[in-house]
């Protein structure tokens, strides 16, 4: 007797199963097992795959959320940046260790035109929350992530400028 198995399900069953994601970023170990305190972000819902990601811990209040990196580090507050080269495809997760145990304001920004510094115009940004940025400054609920004394996981989707009237917002393709 010969047992007829549909095309698609032949198919299917010969695709491999993706494989995790590789953490990329200087704090890659801190996310391995056993590792920690740390926030793995899997940043997508990226315009294209020019410039790098840039991954920022801030403390986890209104006076210091966003503030100048090097005031926080002169005054001995937390402050840590992740970069890496955009990955040629898929969603890039990326390792940010914490100091300890506790709340952190996390920010993703995406540099496509490679210069280092926000361009509004083409440069992609995202928090924890997803939350549609508009055209306001983010606000410190939308970055807050709490970790343990684990790893923290977030997915952070890029929001990019979607008009000058609708503000910043994810590309509806991705």
């Amino acid at each position: 007797m010969k047992i007829m198995i549909p095309l698609s399900l032949l198919l299917a069953s010969m695709v491999a199963t993706p494989a995790a994601a590789q953490i990329i970023g200087a704090d890659a170990a801190a996310c391995a097992p056993g590792g920690g305190p740390a926030i793995l972000a899997h940043v997508g819902g990226l315009k294209d795959r020019k410039g790098s990601i840039k991954i920022e811990l801030y403390p986890a209040n209104d006076d210091d959320f966003l503030a100048d990196d090097n005031q926080l580090i002169a005054a001995g507050k937390t402050f840590r940046r992740i970069t890496v080269a955009t990955p040629a495809a898929g969603v890039a997760s990326i390792c940010i260790r914490v100091p300890r145990a506790g709340r952190y304001a996390l920010l993703a920004t995406h540099d496509r035109d490679g210069k280092n510094k926000f361009n509004f115009f083409s440069d992609g940004a995202g928090f924890p929350s997803n939350r549609k940025l508009g055209l306001s400054k983010p606000k410190l609920q939308e970055a807050l992530i709490d970790v343990g004394t684990g790893v923290a996981t977030t997915t952070i989707r890029m929001q990019y400028l979607r008009g000058v009237l609708s503000g910043f917002g994810p590309i509806k393709d991705n």
